[in-house]
């Protein structure tokens, strides 16, 4: 028995024999061509092209049908290279100067142009070369001929172990027969991650050597939630894993019970459950789970898929499709928080300077003041689907005074300019992230300048305790338990009510029920969570009263280690909901 661990990006469980899908890589021969020759080399090159392009748009339409426009985006950007006549003029001149085939040709491009991204300094870039092997693979299979894919030939569940998949590859997964995902490489912001996450498929990335250490038929256990592997699970782990299984279906049976239901502690304090979503067609699933509104739109993962810089128009019609769904229910909205590893290759010049560190570099509210037009763009689409609906709009990163006067003060002049054009516009309460030290210590200060905070948690972990939080090499030291990321959380919420504004939380930590009596002891009254994750802390907070809360809270806040903090909060977990599993969900 073997447990790797890695990068979680889409949550879950599940238990399933591997299916291991080799790279399917082969080198292409170099065979010359007589000058006679040539002409044809070049139509089977452009057959070639517009085959693959063909498929590429029934693949966009049909992603689109099944998980929305936005994630069908993802193959703009393959359309987009192969129109590139640019790329394709370096095929036809390898034909022509080296007087080869169509298929070497466009092997040898393609591949120059993987290891221009692999050199790349920046993980995003690097990420970004499975679309270059996906369009490489899709040429050859009409220049030379497709082979049979292991991934179609599965007919019985299975969990799929590779060292990448292809967004094509991702895409086109039978539900029904894949249960989860392991691979070698990526990260968060890969299209394979974004992609199984749509899908609702466990998957784990990041794993370095996942492929060398399973065999095919291996029984394989994948832990979405806590990006473990246990290969060949001992009897003792499967019947653990299993047991889990059986409460996770009378836990879920429970749960759907409680959608209609308020989330009401036992002595009546209000708590307003909230959805974090990267794309408005998740708005109806997270509805399904109980949602009372989005607490967090993540705006950036339009950009990211696109092949160009979204417009106005059409930001405007993402956002008014957000609010139409919601039905009156209220709509956050985060500015841009671009940078760092989330990059959008589609906006040239954005990305163009190197950082030794991105995570501390040109990122978030810092990007968008560099990029005014960008910044006024999404906040004109914003201003103007507040009209359909309620809107707040909040703004990532701030980390001093200035930044935030900066930022409400473009936001003023576009409202002006949209108002002046006679554009119907409504109330929008502005907020701001609180997930830098900085911006914690003075919330006091921040306080008397928005409408609301939103404590991010995935950053404020990060930034406090110095972790970068997707290394799985030091995993161990990300902990939202640490003493000294409860305390920034208490003291945040208590200049917030002093204030006389609103507060909430966003992040992991909000959606893990062992912090749920630590945070409502804390006086957080709003969460915004991943909608998996609504039901079971919808169940816990009708199970436990405030006084009990606040006593928790009182107790770990007089420990001075992570682990008593964590442990502590299992234990009280226990008490409350003996034998309940804490996972999202699970597929065996």
């Amino acid at each position: 028995m073997q447990t790797r661990k890695g990068i979680p990006v889409s949550p879950g469980v599940a238990i399933s024999r591997a299916v291991v899908v080799d790279t399917d890589e082969e080198a292409v021969p170099r065979r010359a061509v007589p000058t006679s020759g040539l002409a044809a080399e070049h139509d089977r090159l452009a057959e070639a092209i517009a085959a693959s392009m063909d498929e590429l748009r029934g693949l966009h339409a049909e992603t689109a049908s099944v998980l929305g426009d936005q994630l069908a985006d993802i193959f703009s950007f393959h359309l987009g290279m192969l129109a590139d006549k640019t790329l394709t003029a370096r095929m036809d001149a390898v034909i022509d100067s080296e007087q080869v085939t169509a298929e070497y040709a466009a092997y040898s491009v393609m591949q120059d142009l993987a290891d221009q991204f692999l050199g790349q300094d920046n993980a995003f870039f690097r990420e970004r070369v499975v679309d270059i092997y996906d369009l490489k693979r899709r040429l050859l299979q009409h220049l030379v001929g497709e082979r049979a894919s292991v991934l179609d030939s599965i007919d019985q569940p299975s969990i799929v172990i590779a060292h990448d998949l292809t967004p094509s590859q991702t895409a086109s997964l039978d539900r029904k027969m894949i249960r989860g995902i392991a691979i070698d490489v990526g990260g968060r912001t890969s299209h394979t991650a974004i992609l199984a996450h749509a899908l609702g498929i466990p998957a784990i990335v990041g794993l370095s050597d996942i492929t060398r250490r399973v065999r095919n038929g291996q029984q394989v256990i994948i832990d979405g939630n806590r990006g473990l592997v246990h290969i060949d699970p001992d009897a003792e782990q499967l019947l653990e894993y299993r047991q889990e299984a059986r409460v996770l279906r009378e836990q879920a049976r429970v749960l759907r019970q409680l959608r209609d239901e308020p989330a009401v502690t036992t002595d009546g304090t209000e708590v307003k459950l909230m959805a974090n979503i990267e794309f408005p067609e998740e708005i109806p699933q997270a509805l399904e789970f109980g949602a009372s509104g989005v607490g967090l739109y993540r705006t950036e993962f339009l950009f990211m898929g696109a092949d160009h810089e979204p417009t106005e128009e059409e930001q405007y019609e993402s956002y008014a499709t957000a609010v139409k769904l919601l039905e009156g229910r209220p709509l956050t909205i985060r500015t841009l928080d671009l940078g760092a590893d989330k990059i959008a290759t589609g906006i040239a010049g954005l990305h163009d300077h190197h950082e030794y560190n991105p995570f501390l570099g040109c990122r978030s509210i810092r990007l968008c003041l560099q990029h005014l037009d960008l910044f006024r763009t999404q906040l004109r689409a914003i201003l103007r689907a507040s009209a359909l609906g309620p809107v707040r709009i909040m703004f990532p990163l701030i980390s001093s005074i200035m930044e935030l006067r900066q930022a409400k003060m473009i936001l003023g002049d576009v409202r002006e300019d949209l108002e002046d054009q006679g554009c119907e516009l409504g109330e929008v309460p502005v907020g701001m992230m609180i997930e830098v030290p900085s911006a914690a210590l003075q919330a006091h200060v921040f306080a008397k300048e928005v409408d609301f905070f939103s404590i991010g948690t995935n950053d404020l972990i990060q930034y406090t305790v110095a972790v970068d939080r997707s290394n799985e090499r030091i995993a161990n030291l990300y902990s939202g338990a640490h003493p000294a990321v409860i305390t920034l959380i208490r003291d945040v919420v208590r200049d917030a009510k002093r204030a006389g504004i609103g507060v909430s939380l966003c992040g992991e930590m909000g959606g893990e029920p062992e912090f749920t009596m630590l945070l409502l002891g804390l006086g957080l009254r709003s969460l915004s969570i991943s909608p998996p994750a609504i039901p079971e802390i919808k169940q816990l907070t009708r199970t436990v009263g405030i006084e009990r809360c606040k006593r928790v809270a009182r107790k770990v806040g007089g420990f001075d280690s992570d682990r008593e903090v964590y442990n502590h909060l299992r234990e009280e977990l226990n008490k409350l909901m003996p034998g309940t599993f804490t996972g999202r969900s699970m597929n065996y």
